[in-house]
């Protein structure tokens, strides 16, 4: 006679007790804010407005403010393709006096050939994107870094700039272009201004949040904004699973000549004339607000977001020791201690999130 089994009987968790399988584990929600790259620069940007709220009483006047938001669009416009080109994985010293080489192309072209403003502003953008395209096409050909490639691209168009300037000109800035054809059109979409509340505020704050809004849509959701997460992680692993290495790299780059020439109109339409000498040491602010923003030198991570508030941190240092009287020459002391306070904070942030 063979004897049956008693079944078993599952006991039942206690309430209030949570079942796991060993292998996920819902981390709190602290943690899970600490993982976004824009937390840290939030805190310090607020922390930077607050502080200057106090000790610059001008700061708390309407016009002051949207000056202040007029200087962090100006570098904030640029952080953002930069910021993209890191999170890929590389960034580019070019930037800053491809600036002014987009501004000097369309204000030469058009003056010395007596032709409407616009056909400057369209070959204007060739150049960037040409330059642009050179820069990533070189990366991609050759396996350079990008520091060795952008760095020689820096030095040429710097050289560029002055030489091509003299001997266009006669001098080291061009020609006013106020009276040509098609400037009142340009300037309205490039450099106006319009009222709010009875404050002035540029349209390149407006530009500036647009384009911050279009970048983190394509971030978060696009199939590019997957490309540019993966070749930053690993480009060899991201090629394997099929992921178009070298378009997104050399068309990250072109996206940083794309804001280099948008802000080079701005200063062409804003002052009438472009000093070729201009934009040197740009490049570092840029890659700085993006980096303050949360965005690694060593690619995979970053947001569109966070550089914003790096740029806003920028603008509001600038402005804020000028309001509160003090003297500007510590003004790149200043950004020197927010940089390296923001390496650490999101280095404390990256550790902290990832801790189980």
């Amino acid at each position: 006679m063979t004897q049956q089994a008693a079944p078993a009987v599952a006991t039942p968790p206690a309430p209030g007790s949570r079942q796991t399988d060993g292998r996920t584990v819902r981390r709190p929600l602290a943690l899970r804010l600490l993982a976004r790259p824009e937390v840290g620069v939030f805190l310090g940007a607020v922390a930077v407005f607050v502080f200057f709220l106090a000790m610059a009483p001008p700061v708390r006047d309407g016009g002051s403010m949207a000056n202040i938001l007029y200087q962090s669009s100006t570098i904030g416009i640029m952080a953002l393709p930069v910021a993209l080109l890191m999170i890929g994985g590389e960034f580019d010293l070019s930037a800053g006096v491809a600036v002014i080489t987009s501004a000097l192309t369309a204000s030469m072209l058009s003056y010395q050939l007596t032709m409407n403003i616009w056909v400057g502003v369209i070959v204007a953008l060739i150049v960037s994107l040409a330059v642009g395209l050179f820069n990533g096409w070189m990366l991609v050909r050759t396996g350079l870094p990008s520091f060795l490639v952008t760095l020689g691209t820096f030095l040429i168009l710097q050289g560029v700039n002055l030489a091509v300037t003299r001997l266009v000109t006669g001098n080291v800035a061009t020609d006013d272009v106020s009276d040509m054809d098609g400037f009142a059109q340009a300037k309205a979409i490039f450099a106006s201004s319009f009222e709010v509340g009875g404050v002035t505020v540029k349209i390149t704050v407006v530009w500036w949040l647009v384009f911050a809004a279009l970048a983190t849509w394509v971030l978060l959701r696009t199939k590019y904004g997957n490309w540019i997460f993966a070749v930053g992680g690993n480009k060899e692993s991201a090629r394997a699973v099929g992921v178009p290495v070298t378009f997104t790299k050399i068309s990250l780059f072109m996206l940083v000549g794309l804001g280099a020439w948008f802000v080079g109109m701005h200063q062409l339409f804003s002052f009438n004339t472009v000093q070729s000498g201009e934009g040197v040491g740009q490049e570092l602010i840029y890659i700085a607000a993006a980096v303050i923003g949360g965005c690694l030198l060593t690619g995979g991570y970053g947001s569109a977001i966070g550089p914003v508030f790096g740029a806003f941190m920028f603008g509001m240092v600038q402005q804020g020791i000028v309001y509160a009287g003090w003297n500007p020459d510590w003004f790149k002391a200043f950004l020197g201690v927010m940089l390296l306070g923001a390496v650490l904070i999101n280095l404390w942030v990256q550790r902290t999130a990832t801790r189980r």
